[in-house]
C-alpha cells in the first residue's frame, strides 16, 4: 500500500514539474523576423506564421537607420555623413538579428500601441534586451548615443565595411548616394566583397570617381573565382558557382550541360537514363530526337512524384515519348520513398552521375551541384545492373543487393560505388570519417542523419577541421542537426543565395571525396534510391577543397551564428528569381520574407 502512496505521489510531482515547466516555456515566443534593431516579428501565438498584431517595437530608445532614402533631417542632429549612418544602421540591424533571430524571448507589453507596432520590453535568457542594447554603442537616448567608446569602435568598423547597394533584379550595385540605386524596389545593402559574380557597377554612381572605385576594389578582398571543371585519366569532375547565376534558365550554358549534350550527340547504341525528372531543356531534348533517330535506344526510369498540376517534371513525357522502354516507381510498395539517382550511361561505357537534377536550375547552374564523367565499361556496367532492376519495376527495398565488384582503379583515382537502401552507403562514409585526421569539408543539402553527425562530432573532439555550409532551406527540415553541430562547436554556414546548394558531399584529408545523390538523412540511406561514388584522388580533392574553401570565404561569417529564410532579401536573388524557393506556394514579392 505504502509503495502505491509512493508511486502515486511520485507521479503527481514529476506530472506537476512538467507542467510547471509547460507553463513556463509557454511565455516564451520565437523571433521570426528582425525589421530593425528595435523593432520584430514576435510569434506571440506560435502558429510559425507572421500576424498583423505580432509587431513588436522597443520603447524609449532610438538607433541608426540603414533606409537609404532617410534625409539627415529625418533622422538626428548629429554631424555624420549619410553613409555613416546607413552603415551603422546596418551594423546595429546585424547585432540584432545575432542576439534574437530565431531565439525564444519573454514579451512584456507596456500598454502603449502606435499603428505600426505594439510597445513591449523583450527578455532573453533573463537578460533584459533593452538593457543589452543600451550598452551596444549603437543606441541614442534622450538625444545622446550612449557607450562613447564601444560607439567609436563601431563607427570605425562601418567606415571600413564599403557598403553597397544591390538590385537584385538588374544585378547592378549602386553607391550608397545613389539615385537610381535608392529608388530600386529590389535592393538590398551588402558589403562590397560579398556581392555576387557578375554583378555590374551602376555607371552613373560608378563612373563619377573611378579612383574612389579602385580604392573600393583594393580593399575589399575580393575572391578570385575557383576552377569549376578538373580532368585526370578517365574522369572528369564539375561543380557549379550558384554566385554567377541569380536565375534559373533553360539555355544549356554550363559545362555539365554542354558535355552531357556532347555525350548524348556520341553516344552510338544506347542511353540509360535514371533521374529524379526531366525539365525540358531544348539543346538536351534536341539531341536525343536526333539520337533517337539515328538509331540509339533509349531507355528511361524516373520518379512518380505527382503535384495537383500534373508531374513535377512536366519534360518526363518528352523522354518517355522517345523511349524504347521507360518506366517510373508508382507501383512501388514504399510510397514514402521516391527514385531520386540522376545518373545515365552511354553506350555501356560512360557513366555521368552526381547531385545535378535535369531541370532549369540544375542545369543553368543556379544551383550548386557537382556531377562526374566516369569513363569506364567496367563501372558502366554495375550502374547498368542496378538500372536494369529498377527498369524491371523493382524500386527501392524491392530491389536485390548487387554481388558484384563495386570497387574499381581507374589510373591513379579509386572509386568505390553504392546503391541506397541496398548498400548501406553510410556505413562506409563513416569508416572514412573515423579516419580522418585532418579535415572534413562538407558542401550539402542537410545533415538529418544520426550515426553522420555523432561521427562529425567525434572527429571534430579529436582536432580535426571540421567545416559545413548547408542549404537555407534545410533549417525547418524535420531532424536537421545544425543546432547540435554548432551547439559542439563545429564552424556551420548557411548559404545566402537564391540557388539551393544542392551537392551531398564529403571532402576529407586531401584524400577522399564522397558525391551523389544521396541526402545525408535517413530516406537517402534506408528508403530512396540512390547512388554514391567515393572517390579516392589527391588531386581531385585539393581542387574540390578550394571550391568548398572558396564557398566559405563568399559566404559571411554572420551565418556561422545565424539562419536565414531561403526567400527574403538577405538570401541573395531570392525575391526576384521567378522560382518559390522555400516551397510554399508564394513566389518573390507575393512571398512574407520579401513583401516590405
Amino acid at each position: 500500500m505504502k509503495k502505491k502512496l509512493l508511486t502515486s505521489a511520485l507521479l503527481i510531482i514529476i506530472f506537476s514539474l512538467f507542467s510547471l515547466y509547460l507553463i513556463k516555456n509557454s511565455e516564451k515566443h520565437e523571433v521570426l523576423e528582425v525589421y530593425s534593431p528595435l523593432k520584430f516579428a514576435i510569434d506571440l501565438n506560435n502558429n510559425k506564421r507572421i500576424d498583423s498584431d505580432e509587431v513588436i517595437c522597443i520603447p524609449e530608445i532610438k538607433t541608426f537607420s540603414m533606409d537609404v532614402n532617410q534625409t539627415k533631417s529625418d533622422f538626428i542632429p548629429f554631424n555624420f555623413s549619410d553613409e555613416d549612418r546607413i552603415t551603422l544602421g546596418y551594423l546595429a540591424n546585424e547585432f540584432a538579428q545575432n542576439l534574437l533571430l530565431n531565439k525564444y524571448v519573454k514579451v512584456s507589453p507596456i500598454g502603449e500601441v502606435s499603428s505600426e507596432c505594439t510597445f513591449a520590453n523583450i527578455e532573453n535568457n533573463n537578460l533584459d534586451y533593452a538593457d543589452i542594447f543600451l550598452k551596444s554603442g549603437y543606441a541614442i537616448k534622450n538625444g545622446e548615443i550612449l557607450n562613447a567608446e564601444k560607439f567609436e569602435q563601431n563607427l570605425q568598423q562601418a567606415r571600413n565595411l564599403h557598403l553597397v547597394i544591390l538590385n537584385h533584379h538588374s544585378n547592378k550595385y549602386h553607391k550608397l548616394d545613389c539615385k537610381y540605386g535608392r529608388v530600386a524596389h529590389d535592393m538590398i545593402l551588402i558589403p562590397y566583397k560579398h556581392l555576387p559574380k557578375g554583378a555590374k557597377p551602376c555607371k552613373y554612381c560608378h563612373n563619377v570617381n573611378q579612383k574612389l572605385k579602385k580604392d573600393i576594389l583594393s580593399k575589399s578582398n575580393n575572391i578570385p573565382s575557383p576552377q569549376l571543371v578538373h580532368s585526370f585519366g578517365n574522369i572528369t569532375m564539375y561543380y557549379t558557382d550558384y554566385t554567377k547565376h541569380l536565375k534559373p534558365d533553360n539555355n544549356c550554358n554550363t559545362s555539365e550541360c554542354r558535355a552531357f549534350v556532347n555525350l548524348v550527340n556520341l553516344a552510338k547504341k544506347s542511353i540509360d537514363i535514371a533521374i529524379y525528372g526531366y525539365d525540358d531543356i531544348p539543346a538536351i531534348t534536341s539531341a536525343l530526337k536526333e539520337a533517337k533517330k539515328r538509331g540509339v535506344i533509349i531507355r528511361f526510369v524516373y520518379d512518380s512524384v505527382l503535384t495537383p498540376g500534373g508531374e513535377f517534371y512536366k519534360g518526363n513525357n518528352i523522354i518517355s515519348s522517345l523511349a524504347d522502354s521507360s518506366i517510373n516507381d508508382k507501383n512501388s510498395k514504399e510510397p514514402n520513398s521516391i527514385m531520386h539517382n540522376k545518373f545515365i550511361v552511354f553506350d555501356k561505357q560512360k557513366v555521368f552521375t552526381g547531385s545535378m537534377n535535369f531541370s532549369k536550375s540544375g542545369l543553368s547552374g543556379y544551383d550548386v551541384n557537382n556531377t562526374i564523367i566516369i569513363n569506364s565499361a567496367d563501372v558502366a556496367s554495375l550502374y547498368l545492373q542496378e538500372f536494369e532492376q529498377m527498369l524491371s519495376g523493382k524500386f527501392h527495398n524491392e530491389k536485390s543487393k548487387l554481388n558484384l565488384p563495386n570497387k574499381f582503379v581507374l589510373g591513379d583515382t579509386i572509386l568505390e560505388i553504392y546503391f541506397s537502401p541496398k548498400d548501406k552507403t553510410t556505413e562506409k562514409i563513416i569508416e572514412i570519417i573515423k579516419k580522418s585526421n585532418k579535415y572534413i569539408y562538407i558542401p550539402a543539402f542537410l545533415i538529418t542523419y544520426n550515426d553522420i553527425s555523432n561521427e562529425l562530432i567525434s572527429a571534430h573532439k579529436r582536432g580535426v577541421d571540421v567545416r559545413i555550409i548547408l542549404d537555407a532551406n534545410s533549417t525547418n527540415t524535420r531532424n536537421i542537426k545544425y543546432k547540435i553541430l554548432r551547439t559542439a562547436g563545429i564552424p556551420l554556414k548557411f548559404e545566402n543565395y537564391a540557388g539551393k546548394l544542392h551537392s551531398k558531399t564529403m571532402i576529407i584529408d586531401d584524400e577522399y571525396i564522397v558525391m551523389g545523390s544521396m541526402n545525408f538523412s535517413n530516406s537517402g540511406e534506408n528508403k530512396n534510391d540512390e547512388n554514391t561514388v567515393i572517390l579516392k584522388n589527391n588531386e581531385f580533392a585539393k581542387e574540390y577543397k578550394n571550391f568548398f574553401l572558396y564557398l566559405w570565404k563568399v559566404i559571411p561569417d554572420k551565418y556561422l551564428k545565424r539562419t536565414l529564410r531561403a526567400e527574403s532579401p538577405e538570401s541573395i536573388g531570392s525575391c526576384s528569381d521567378g522560382v518559390d524557393n522555400n516551397f510554399n506556394g508564394l513566389i518573390d514579392s507575393f512571398d512574407n520574407g520579401c513583401m516590405k
